[in-house]
């Protein structure tokens, strides 16, 4: 399991995925709203102590995460990510998978055999204005994503394409984010059809790649 209790080694994580804030005020009035005290003490000529709910941001995120095998070499990265955006996303959801999307992911890695979460009921459960993030190296067999069968872990009734196109229609507001140096993509038949997939939103898991994917979030689907 990722530990999102992880300081992290630099903010600036934390500055992009800032990009995607929506201010709402949710809950209860439990924070001093000085200009509306200020003001009611103005016209009441008594303190007139005003309380408004806390600002929070109010975008919702799915954050898929590629676990073991061939992403080990990216765990303190992963990690970072996964620390700040727990910090910055009040409304965070997230799932584990395994080289590619199929019909069920997890939460607790330890127990990825015995306790899986159905794809399609995240799919139905999840509104369509959830953004997602899906994160990892898309390295692996061609067949893990064109063909039945094709995993590694278990027998896939449907292509994990079949699912990955399932997610990106549902949620219009989706990127792929790969650790692996941009340069080396194009050595990769499967980093190629994943991002084909993701309609060409991957982008690399650098600062830079992280602005331009919360840029792109924002830019095209909205705040």
């Amino acid at each position: 399991n990722l530990d999102s209790t992880r300081q992290l080694g630099t903010r600036n994580i934390k500055v992009a995925l800032r990009r995607l804030r929506r201010f709402a005020r949710e809950g209860s009035a439990d924070e001093l709203d000085i200009d509306g005290t200020i003001d009611g003490t103005a016209r009441q000529g008594w303190l007139d102590i005003r309380m408004r709910p806390e600002r929070h941001n109010a975008v919702k995120l799915l954050l898929f995460l590629d676990v073991g095998g061939s992403m080990d070499p990216f765990i303190k990265l992963c990690e970072e990510l996964f620390s700040a955006a727990t910090t910055e996303f009040k409304n965070l959801e997230f799932f584990y998978f395994h080289n590619c999307l199929y019909e069920g992911v997890w939460k607790d890695n330890r127990r990825r055999f015995t306790e899986r979460t159905n794809t399609w009921d995240i799919l139905h459960k999840y509104g369509h204005d959830y953004k997602v993030i899906f994160v990892g190296d898309a390295s692996m067999s061609p067949y893990e994503i064109s063909h039945p069968g094709g995993s590694v872990e278990h027998f896939n009734d449907e292509a994990g394409a079949v699912w990955m196109s399932r997610v990106v229609n549902t949620y219009p507001a989706a990127a792929w984010l790969n650790p692996v140096p941009e340069n080396q993509w194009g050595y990769s038949q499967s980093v190629r059809m994943i991002k084909d997939l993701m309609k060409d939103r991957m982008y690399p898991l650098t600062l830079e790649g992280l602005d331009d994917a919360m840029r792109e979030l924002v830019r095209k689907h909205g705040n």
